[in-house]
């Protein structure tokens, strides 16, 4: 059997609990509380304007729909995989589901599954590919593909075709990192958007390459220089990945997080004083990613180590405020205080663990140490079901929906509603049916 046959099986053979499809109903209200918020930025005014040119085929609503979840930087992330499985999967398992008119129900167990290939995939891959390539737009093609092809009742031939054309579709390069441009939105829309075309063709017997995880001219080969192969079918009898997978509290880059988090409780005892000198060990990963002192724009603060610690330990809190001009301004002085080294005992227990080591020492010589071993809303230490909630009415209402509660309340009762209707996700985004030109 291929690799994607034995993925296929593995999948299949796995059990669903009532617990799990709980469980996917609050990734799925915080992938439509993203979505709704993502429109409010320059970014999502651009999509959305692209969205409303020409009539929407579903293929172009999970583009739109993806690439907005992954705006503002609070959406899921599986930390093994360095993946984030909502924005791919999700907005693929709405278009075909509520095209479809499948149940609440069938969505949430698609997305247990879409969850589950694109993870696995990604655990495979190898710490190299995550230097060049970004997992989520490379990996995720085969969970959106997986998921929609759940919801068009693809059999396991089917499964594997779609697998096949949706890995051949796989892309998405860091490079986007040096400029702050736009293009990491544009790696998970069009990773779902590819995933769902390469269902869509499969069901009409369009054929996909069987090997293409481990052929000679396959995904691993083409991309995976130190690729584990063994880890894309290793423990199937563990719970879903989705159990894996944490949920943002912050709207900025997920190696940030475990030093806001540290950051945050010591804020408080700084009593308004500034650190002489800030020392944060961290992964390799963290540094890669995030070192940048002198962020210029929103979106470099979002993925810059200094400016998180540095407003976290002056505010003590991070929002959206947090990365704007006038937050900018008040961290440019404490920025070039903070050092950052790879810290070996931390980088050990990468990525399975995403620690940090926070030392601020005081003008006075006291020295004030903070070691967190996982990050808040991590699996480890999730957020709490009244914290997922304030979440998610936090950027309902940033998106200017009115009422957000009820939207809550209506997500979380999938596993029981019936189905969901296209209608309702334009009135979540303030879009009408007509303008939508369903």
């Amino acid at each position: 059997m291929t690799l994607t046959e034995q993925l296929i099986e593995l999948i299949e053979n796995k059990r669903i609990e009532d617990e799990d499809v709980e469980a996917a109903s609050w990734f799925m209200l915080d992938a439509m509380a993203n979505i709704a918020a993502g429109r409010n930025s320059e970014q999502g005014r651009i999509l959305t304007r692209w969205f409303l040119e020409v009539p929407a085929d579903s293929s172009r609503k999970v583009l739109w729909l993806g690439s907005l979840m992954h705006i503002l930087e609070m959406d899921d992330l599986h930390r093994n995989s360095v993946v984030h499985p909502g924005c791919v999967v999700i907005p693929a398992v709405l278009a075909v589901g509520l095209r479809e008119g499948v149940s609440g129900r069938k969505m949430l167990e698609a997305t247990l599954k879409g969850f589950e290939v694109c993870t696995r995939i990604g655990n495979s891959v190898g710490p190299a590919h995550y230097k060049i390539w970004h997992n989520t737009s490379t990996c995720g093609p085969f969970g959106a593909a997986y998921a929609a092809g759940t919801l068009l009742g693809l059999n396991s031939s089917e499964l594997s075709d779609a697998l096949g054309n949706a890995g051949t579709q796989s892309s998405g390069l860091w490079e986007f990192v040096e400029s702050g441009s736009m293009s990491k939105h544009l790696h998970a829309g069009r990773a779902g958007q590819s995933g769902l075309i390469a269902a869509e063709l499969a069901r009409h017997g369009f054929s996909g390459s069987p090997t293409i995880l481990e052929g000679t001219r396959g995904f691993y080969a083409a991309c995976c220089p130190d690729a584990s192969p063994e880890e894309l079918l290793a423990n199937p009898d563990d719970r879903w990945q989705l159990h894996q997978t944490s949920i943002k509290p912050w709207p900025c880059c997920r190696h940030t997080h475990p030093a806001i988090d540290a950051a945050t409780e010591l804020s408080g005892q700084l009593a308004g004083k500034n650190p002489d000198t800030i020392e944060l060990g961290v992964t390799q990963a963290a540094i890669d990613v995030c070192n940048n002192p002198n962020p210029e724009s929103v979106y470099e603060a979002k993925f810059s180590l200094q400016h998180c610690v540095s407003v976290a330990l002056l505010n003590g809190k991070v929002v959206f405020e947090s990365f704007e001009s006038e937050a900018r301004k008040l961290t440019a002085g404490l920025n070039n205080k903070v050092s950052i080294r790879c810290d070996e005992k931390i980088e050990q227990n990468y990525p399975e663990a995403w620690g940090v080591d926070l030392r601020v020492k005081m003008k006075d010589g006291k020295v004030i140490k903070v070691h967190r071993d996982h990050a808040k809303g991590d699996p480890d230490a999730p957020l709490t079901a009244k914290e997922m909630r304030e979440k998610a009415v936090m950027l309902f209402s940033h998106g200017g929906m009115k009422e957000p509660e009820k939207w809550v309340e209506r997500i979380l009762g999938l596993p029981q509603e019936p189905s969901f209707s296209e209608s309702d996700i334009y009135r979540l985004l303030n879009i009408t049916v007509e303008t939508a030109e369903l």
